[in-house]
């Protein structure tokens, strides 16, 4: 029995999906209540123009912003099944089919390769959009995936990460992927490869505990939620309050476990830089 299957051949070129920016004339900042229009938004790549705050986008509205013009779409034909007919609230099977007809993706992660300022490049994006950007088995296959064409191709990797942690209605195979794709990630590391690692809010959970961190740049959004457990969870545990700003991208700075901050509208710029420096 498959932890996913395989719908067709071929490498797709993305035009058709949603994206999980803001639709509408209007957007209302969910961290100052500035009122903008989304095209002033979109415009700002999508930032609020007074408080900075960077909203959450999907997967592709990062290559649109990345890749200097053109990408192809990879290994868009794997797809989650309901391998273990699990039923919480309603059956994994309806939500499956409820995501995929609400984002036009077939699942949590988009694989895509194009040029960042002239020069190669495969990102692996999540969307929080699917599932909350869970990872299940065909999360941990695509980034599998990725790194073997990275490898193939001798191409760097970035890892765009934005997750609620395992996809429990896969229960323990959900969380062999953390051990596969850091694995697959040491084939990078031997061969010199660079990999790159982009945390965005949310990144939590085992995403941060396997891939996530193991970037040989890990970088971030400005106040991106980075963590494992809650902070309400691990409040209760340790019984004491947490530092102000704990779990930020800018704590994690401080404390050593992000390289830097990048604002979105440097983001090209900065991943085109780290292409370069490391002579590719």
């Amino acid at each position: 029995m498959g932890w996913f299957k395989r719908l067709k051949d071929g490498i797709q070129t993305a035009t058709k999906y949603k994206k999980e920016a803001p639709d509408g004339l209007w957007y209302q900042c969910k961290s100052c209540g500035e009122t903008s229009t989304v095209k002033e938004l979109r415009e700002n790549f999508f930032k609020c123009g007074k408080c900075d705050y960077h909203v959450r986008i999907g997967s592709h509205d990062y290559f649109d912003m990345i890749f200097d013009g053109k990408y192809t779409e990879l290994f868009d034909d794997i797809q989650s099944v309901d391998f273990m007919n699990f039923t919480d609230l309603k059956p994994y099977a309806d939500r499956l089919k409820s995501a995929r007809a609400k984002t036009d993706l077939t699942d949590a992660i988009s694989v895509a390769v194009g040029k960042v300022k002239k020069r190669p490049l495969v990102i692996a994006a999540m969307d929080f959009s699917f599932i909350g950007g869970s990872m299940g088995s065909v999360v941990g296959e695509k980034i599998a995936d990725a790194i073997d064409y990275s490898l193939e191709h001798k191409i760097p990797l970035m890892v765009i990460s934005k997750s609620g942690g395992a996809r429990m209605m896969e229960s323990a195979f959900s969380l062999m992927q953390m051990a596969k794709t850091s694995a697959r990630l040491t084939r990078l590391a031997k061969a010199g490869i660079p990999y790159f690692s982009f945390l965005t809010d949310p990144t939590t959970g085992g995403v941060t505990a396997s891939f996530a961190m193991l970037g040989d740049i890990n970088f971030a959004e400005p106040k991106a939620l980075i963590g494992f457990a809650g902070p309400r969870v691990i409040k209760e545990t340790i019984k004491k309050d947490l530092p102000e700003g704990f779990q930020t991208s800018e704590f994690l700075l401080e404390h050593g476990f992000l390289d830097f901050i990048v604002d979105r509208s440097e983001l090209k710029e900065r991943v085109g830089d780290l292409i370069q420096l490391f002579g590719y």
